[in-house]
């Protein structure tokens, strides 16, 4: 989710700062005015475009299409992938040219900054999606594609948790139980059992665990948990559930919040003892990670024996070879309860869709059960329904993999949202270097987050 670093001052239209942070102050007036030139000609008329950035999910996606097409004799859908890295810019870029795609899959990192600048049509004005109900998913992912005008902009697709993925050998030799680590517990002044657990789970090059007397913290061989710095600055898959489990929330309101709480107390102690671990000897150092040693990696290799990451990458670490891997849920926190984000993507339609009419019966096709239980059918992703989510697990369940640990938050609501938020992008480019100083160079969490609280709220200020 890379993003230019930059703070700009005074504050700039909101609309002209988003457009920047997308690829160009160019992209504001040139996606204002992108309202198709022209008749459409017949095939276009007969062709639905579809954009997507997972290749793993192009197989599901194109059974759904092929389905889609008996249904609708004389529709097409054309589905491209690009990857991550290259998929904003090129879909910036292409609303820019007036050529985006009539549906693509969205983000809800990305939802604010594409609805301010007013390239998302209202499915719930659309014949064919307007009937879309936030009952019709699991709890919360409906919801999230609700824009400040009370507008729908996106139907929801999938989602994820955040759970524990761990190396079954290296726990049962530290005596370690599954039980034991379903059942960790964790606050700020020790870390709790948590911390105790990666702790023991901590061994250096002479055999020695870093609950252990003589422990050498500068030559480990094994870390207790795997590092991760990517989306650092929503902690996604690193400090957020952590946060979380203290009662703390990114934002005054669920969702469109206005004030962001990074300066209180309960973050900040967080922060301090979760990159704390790093000055113990229990996780990496910040300079370990790198995109080829990545937390997969890291498990994979045996150097870590713990790696928190999201359901997205069950089949990934399901595959490490030689290593046999567990899953276990997310420790409990000082609230007395254990959390876990629940982050979700959608399919968006664009304004000037060329073909709008076989957009919307497109998208109203990929959020019903029959597209989104064959996607479960896959094994890749947890369908945003929860027909299609009861598929996945089965699909998941016949591959040997349980996926309890990121179910049962979901069973159990303890699951919190992804912030969505107008500034998503200055936000970011503001917190990533802010928690890299407290990981990479010791800075105080406290001073830090004071400042850069400051800054972020003083864009919803003005």
């Amino acid at each position: 989710m890379a993003t230019a670093r930059t703070f700009r001052t005074p504050r700039a239209p909101r609309a002209f700062r988003t457009a920047v942070a997308l690829g160009g102050a160019a992209a504001l007036t040139l996606v204002a005015g992108c309202a198709p030139q022209g008749s459409s000609s017949a095939s276009t008329q007969r062709t639905v475009s579809y954009w997507l950035w997972d290749a793993n999910q192009l197989p599901a996606y194109k059974a759904c299409a092929e389905d889609f097409e008996k249904k609708n004799p004389g529709l097409t859908i054309k589905i491209s992938q690009v990857g991550w890295d290259d998929y904003w810019t090129k879909l910036t870029a292409a609303f820019i040219s007036d050529t985006a795609p009539d549906v693509f899959t969205d983000h809800v990192s990305k939802f604010a900054q594409f609805a301010d600048l007013g390239v998302l049509a209202p499915l719930d004005e659309l014949p064919a999606t307007k009937g879309i109900k936030n009952t019709d998913y699991q709890p919360g992912l409906g919801a999230s594609w609700i824009g400040q005008d009370g507008h729908r902009y996106g139907a929801p697709k999938d989602w994820d948790t955040v759970a524990l993925f761990y190396n079954k050998k290296m726990a049962k030799a530290a005596g370690i139980s599954a039980k034991d680590l379903d059942s960790m517990t964790w606050n700020p002044r020790d870390g709790g059992t948590f911390e105790k657990t990666i702790a023991h789970l901590t061994v250096d090059r002479n055999g020695v665990r870093g609950d252990e007397p003589g422990f050498d913290k500068k030559h480990v061989r094994t870390y207790g948990l795997a590092t991760n710095v990517d989306g650092i600055d929503n902690g996604q898959t690193q400090w957020s559930a952590f946060a979380a489990s203290t009662g703390w929330q990114f934002t005054n309101k669920k969702v469109w919040g206005d004030h962001y709480n990074y300066d209180q107390a309960a973050f900040k102690n967080t922060i301090k003892w979760y990159y704390g671990l790093a000055k113990k000897g229990y996780l990496p150092p910040y300079e370990d990670y790198s995109d080829s040693n990545q937390p997969q990696t890291q498990l994979g290799s045996g150097k870590a024996a713990i790696a928190m990451h999201g359901s997205w990458m069950i089949s990934t670490f399901a595959g490490l070879k030689g290593v046999d891997v567990g899953t276990a849920l997310t420790p409990v926190g000082p609230s007395g309860h254990r959390a876990t984000m629940m982050n979700g993507l959608a399919d968006s339609i664009s304004k000037h869709a060329k073909n709008k009419k076989g957009a919307e019966k497109w998208v109203a096709y990929l959020a019903s059960n029959a597209c989104q239980k064959t996607v479960g059918e896959h094994g890749i992703v947890f369908p945003a329904t929860k027909a299609g989510t009861a598929v996945a697990a089965a699909a998941y369940q016949k591959d040997g993999i349980d996926t309890t640990a990121f179910t049962k938050p979901v069973a159990d609501r303890t699951t919190f949202p992804f912030p969505i938020t107008n500034y998503a992008a200055d936000i970011q480019a503001l917190m990533a270097p802010a928690l890299e100083d407290i990981y990479a160079n010791g800075a105080s969490a406290s001073e830090v987050l004071d400042r850069t609280n400051k800054q972020i709220n003083f864009l919803f200020d003005q």
